[in-house]
């Protein structure tokens, strides 16, 4: 992804009280159409990085939230289910996922999940702007916890360039991108899914955040017809995203060899779940995130 530059500016605390702006309310728009709303009790932070504009808001309901270039990312009262969702169906199906390759994922939730798996010997998380794992680890404790992990690597790095010069292989590659607007759109492209082919062992397994196959149809037709042409096993899982458009997310998983169904890992899963504290996580979401909706088939031309 290419770089926005601009000089960045200090954090700015606000302590706004809610008696003096008392009807303060943050919108996500989607196609200026329809959105999410909430009121907001305070804004915590608000600046510009080399890359973007963080903002940390206080909100009635779902208390504090993430949000870059003004759209929602992450929420103190959902379940972590797009953590858990991204990193779990993996690293249970690959029966033994030592290196794993984060790209994205500033927040750190992804990261944390990872490292809950004492198979993984290091998680390298790529993110091109380092200010997003800092105002989480200000605001989100719970999830940036992984950075503390020995095990953990951040590299601070453009991952479509980090992909182009390393020579490293991975057993498991999680893409926890932004959605594809802008520079991002590349990274939903067919030749960065081969590139990351390419840098997967010969038996890894890729998963990516694949959009809303509700509001996102065009995106999510056109990557799953690519990602067909690359990775002999690809298939469409689901999770309730209150926080994203629709609240219904999907995740595209790709493997050379492991089905996330044949080769769950049923016995690894029993002895780690009591110790992992999952929120939303659990083998019969594993299961049953797989059923797709009939529009959803249609979508993606599954049978």
């Amino acid at each position: 992804m290419s770089a926005k530059k601009s000089r960045p500016t200090a954090p700015r605390i606000e302590e706004t009280s809610m008696s003096d702006l008392w009807n303060m309310w943050y919108s996500e728009l989607h196609e200026q159409k329809i959105g999410l709303t909430q009121k907001v009790n305070r804004v915590l932070e608000s600046y510009d990085s080399p890359f973007q504009r963080i903002e940390i808001f206080d909100t009635a309901h779902l208390g504090k939230t993430l949000v870059l270039y003004g759209s929602l990312m992450v929420a103190e009262g959902d379940e972590n289910a797009y953590n858990e969702m991204l990193a779990h169906p993996a690293l249970f199906a690959h029966p033994n996922p030592k290196d794993v390759l984060i790209v994205g994922g500033g927040d750190c939730g992804c990261l944390t999940n990872v490292l809950k798996h004492p198979e993984v010997e290091q998680c390298v998380m790529c993110e091109i702007d380092k200010e997003v794992v800092e105002v989480s680890k200000r605001h989100f404790p719970k999830l940036t916890a992984g950075v503390k992990d020995k095990r953990a690597k951040l590299v601070f790095a453009d991952g479509k360039k980090y992909l182009e010069e390393t020579n490293r292989k991975f057993d498991v590659i999680l893409l926890d991108l932004s959605d594809p607007i802008g520079p991002a759109v590349e990274l939903f492209q067919k030749s960065f899914h081969q590139l990351v082919f390419d840098r997967l062992k010969d038996d890894g397994i890729m998963v990516a955040q694949s959009e809303s196959p509700f509001y996102h149809r065009e995106t999510v037709r056109n990557m799953y017809s690519h990602l067909r042409e690359i990775f002999p096993i690809v298939e469409m899982y689901l999770a309730h995203m209150i926080i994203y458009p629709s609240s219904l997310w999907s995740f595209a998983y790709c493997s050379k060899e492991y089905h996330p169904h044949r080769n769950f890992d049923q016995p690894r899963y029993n002895k780690l779940a009591p110790g992992m504290a999952n929120s939303y996580y659990n083998d019969e979401i594993h299961r049953g995130s797989f059923a797709l909706p009939q529009y959803v088939k249609e979508l993606i031309g599954k049978s």
